[in-house]
């Protein structure tokens, strides 16, 4: 009789047992099959009724003077029959894809697909527009950055830094968590996509998780609890400190600027949410340590006997740093350099980029092969028609249309205070990560509705839509709420309970400190209006 072969035994130290692939892959609940399921004939009834049959009546009486200027030439061009059509396609292809896109139903770039071709079809863009959308800038900055991510990944520098650091200032488990705050703010300098930041810091503090006695499920315990929700927490804060830390920071910037014709600059952005994204992590690591999950004494101490030594081995493993890591150390921080820099030479983040990826790339001197490059279409497909819908909003103007008619439903006139309309839509932009699935789709609709504001009430546009767009970044409350969050929560290291508890005290805290910095720190940097009080 043969006997059965010996199970193999689980390495709590081992990294490779933490590798994105090997998590377990969380299945559908029934709330989101039901979703899944209503989502494609929802989409297709808002469509074709705000498409062909409901004529909202503020499209009926369009004031040609009250628009934009690329609305206002659409607008002359056209004539009020067919500029009225179009808005009512643009809010009917809007409707839609939100509604696509919160239940997914579909994957998201095959709904950004759908987008594009139904703004041509509809008649809101031209097929050279739309189209073009693959080709805006800030898409060449996303993929110049996954360029430039991947010679961190490829290299192992990024690895190299974050076990050094761990192995070199976490000597215990205080220190152990300030740790992973610096490591989190050095990757979102350098790495602007959130999930592959997840992806390199995952195996790492799983390790260090086991180490210090949690093991997820039956053997939870507050240490397991608070790394994995910390880091969370900092590697979505992380991003909002830099206008590259993701892809819909700028998103966000491409809408500002497109809708202002003014530049928001890589330093102005740094200089105003750096100091705020450090506050913001040091006051969550407080609350984690203190209120939510305190350490008991057993849990203070490593569980494992030897486990930092197996850290310590990982990192030995990656040996002495060669020249293709200190390259590629060398292109980063002199590109980071550029971009913090660059109010001053006026060289655009994307051509800094463009030039930081070609060096990286050049035979004989560069550090990777484009096979090598690992960039997610799919990301960026989503991405075109993410800005195809913002180019829709440009030559329709219908944020703006939207937004006057509903204060003017409301009988809200043009004297309402600046501070009322600012705690309005800072609150709901980052009040509606509890709701929303996307970063993009937040700030694909939310700040083009600050920007409507904005030129309602005759603020400056940037006044408005900044400090919207700095509340991006404000989803780590629900496991559906980012790609992150999700990713973690199948370690099986917390609960619904402890995530919501966590993450909703910081998102309030994160609210309550825009609208201090609002009236403080944002005036003194010009982004908020002087002498405008609560």
């Amino acid at each position: 009789m043969n006997s059965a072969p010996p199970t193999q035994s689980f390495d709590p130290l081992d990294m490779n047992q933490y590798r994105i692939e090997k998590l377990p892959r969380r299945a559908k609940g029934k709330v989101e099959q039901w979703l899944a399921l209503l989502g494609p004939p929802v989409a297709l009834i808002l469509f074709l009724l705000f498409g062909l049959l409901i004529q909202l009546p503020f499209l009926e009486t369009i004031n040609p003077s009250a628009l934009s200027d690329a609305a206002r030439e659409a607008f002359e061009k056209s004539g009020a029959e067919v500029f009225a059509r179009n808005n009512a396609w643009m809010l009917a292809i809007f409707l839609a894809a939100i509604v696509l896109w919160i239940t997914e139903a579909i994957p998201n770039y095959l709904t950004s697909l759908l987008i594009i071709i139904s703004l041509v079809l509809t008649g809101v863009l031209p097929e050279k527009k739309a189209y073009a959308q693959l080709g805006h800038e800030v898409m060449w900055l996303n993929i110049m950055s996954f360029v430039l991510a991947s010679m961190l990944v490829v290299t192992g520098v990024a690895k190299r830094f974050a076990l050094w650091f761990i192995i070199r200032f976490g000597k215990n488990a205080s220190t152990v968590f300030l740790s992973f705050i610096a490591i989190n703010v050095v990757l979102s300098a350098f790495i602007s996509a959130t999930t592959a930041k997840a992806a390199i810091l995952l195996p790492i503090f799983m390790v260090v998780a086991a180490i210090y006695g949690a093991r997820g499920g039956e053997n939870r315990n507050n240490f397991g609890r608070s790394i994995v929700l910390q880091n969370l927490l900092y590697i979505n804060i992380g991003a909002s400190g830099f206008m590259t830390g993701s892809g819909a920071n700028l998103l966000a910037v491409s809408l500002i600027v497109g809708a202002t014709g003014s530049s928001v600059f890589f330093s102005d952005w740094l200089v105003a949410m750096f100091p705020v994204s450090i506050g913001l992590m040091l006051l969550g690591y407080l609350l984690a340590m203190r209120v939510y999950f305190p350490l008991s004494r057993a849990e203070r101490v490593p569980q494992i006997e030897g486990g930092m030594e197996r850290l310590k081995e990982e990192y030995r493993k990656l040996g002495r740093i060669n020249r293709q890591e200190v390259k590629s150390v060398i292109i980063f921080v002199s590109i980071l350099a550029l971009w913090s820099t660059d109010r001053w030479h006026g060289i655009s983040a994307t051509a800094v980029a463009f030039a930081g990826a070609i060096v990286a790339l050049l035979p004989g001197i560069g550090i990777l092969k484009w096979n090598d490059v690992d960039i997610p279409w799919h990301l960026m497909i989503f991405s075109a028609g993410a800005y195809a819908l913002g180019a829709g909003f440009a030559v329709t103007d219908l944020p703006a249309l939207s937004v006057n008619a509903f204060f003017d439903h409301l009988g809200i006139g043009q004297q309402t205070p600046f501070w009322r309309l600012y705690l309005l839509l800072t609150g709901v932009m980052v009040f509606s990560a509890l709701l929303f699935q996307s970063k993009t789709m937040r700030a694909m609709i939310f700040v083009p509705i600050a920007l409507g504001v904005a030129q309602r009430f005759g603020y400056a546009a940037i006044s408005l839509a900044l400090p919207v767009a700095f509340m991006i970044e404000h989803v780590y409350v629900l496991p559906f709420n980012s790609k992150p969050a999700a990713l973690l929560y199948e370690t099986d290291q917390y609960s619904l309970p402890d995530t919501f508890r966590f993450g909703f005290t910081m998102m309030v805290i994160a609210w309550l400190i825009n609208i201090v910095a609002g009236d403080t720190w944002f005036r003194v940097l010009g982004i908020t209006p002087h002498g405008v009080l609560f």
